[in-house]
């Protein structure tokens, strides 16, 4: 069955230091925001890739994927003022194709999250057909309670591509705006409003978050050369 991809790009370069949105700056020779397309539209079953950006952002997106779609389109979307807000616009540009069953995974991932892989990407997709959601986690090590003990218990960090079926996403998200809730993820707003079992995928250490000036040089280093 189809895939459909939403990669968040509506976020700003303030705390990378940049003067443009952090996902349209080089990575290697390409944009960051390009790496996970290349993923998302390497995967066997992807129907849908829906792009959320900031209004003022769609030309510079448009001009820096154009080059590496080749036969394939992309959707672009206004984002809102927040996270959930952008993932709530994608799903409404892919309601019609998730109530005619021609998707059944959706996958939502973070524009500034480019070196996940498409070995993370394809995990999460098949545990989420398989369960109905899942998440890539990875282990934190090096915590202190605010006592300054240390963390002992089992602890991971979240990370995206975060993976559901496509009825229980929309149906989640319908319900969030229908009663004004605003999740800090895709997983939080799904747990929220609908009995889903979620699946741990081990997550990726090369899958950072550009947020700093140090993660860019830091992703840099990391990035595989692309042929």
């Amino acid at each position: 069955m189809p895939t459909a991809v939403v990669i968040l790009a509506a976020g700003s370069g303030t705390r990378v230091g940049a003067e443009v949105n952090k996902v349209l700056l080089p990575l290697r020779d390409v944009p960051v925001l390009v790496w996970s397309v290349h993923d998302a539209l390497a995967l066997p079953d992807v129907r849908r890739l829906v792009l959320v950006v900031r209004p003022e952002d769609r030309t510079a997106v448009a001009e820096a994927v154009a080059p590496h779609l080749g036969d394939r389109e992309v959707v672009v979307v206004d984002g809102g003022a927040t996270r959930h807000a952008s993932e709530w616009a994608a799903l409404q540009v892919l309601a019609d194709d998730i109530d005619a069953g021609e998707v059944d995974v959706v996958a939502i991932h973070d524009g500034a999250r480019p070196l996940a892989g498409t070995d993370l990407w394809q995990a999460v997709i098949d545990a989420a057909r398989e369960v109905g959601g899942a998440i890539p986690v990875l282990p934190a090590t090096q915590l202190l309670h605010a006592d300054l003990s240390a963390v002992t218990e089992g602890v991971g960090g979240v990370q995206t591509p975060q993976a559901f079926r496509a009825d229980h996403v929309l149906a989640a998200y319908t319900a969030a705006a229908a009663g004004g809730f605003e999740g800090t993820d895709t997983a939080a707003c799904v747990r929220a409003h609908r009995q889903v079992d979620v699946a741990a995928v081990p997550g990726s250490p090369l899958n950072l978050k550009v947020t700093f000036p140090e993660d860019v040089a830091l992703a840099v280093e990391l990035s595989p050369a692309r042929s």
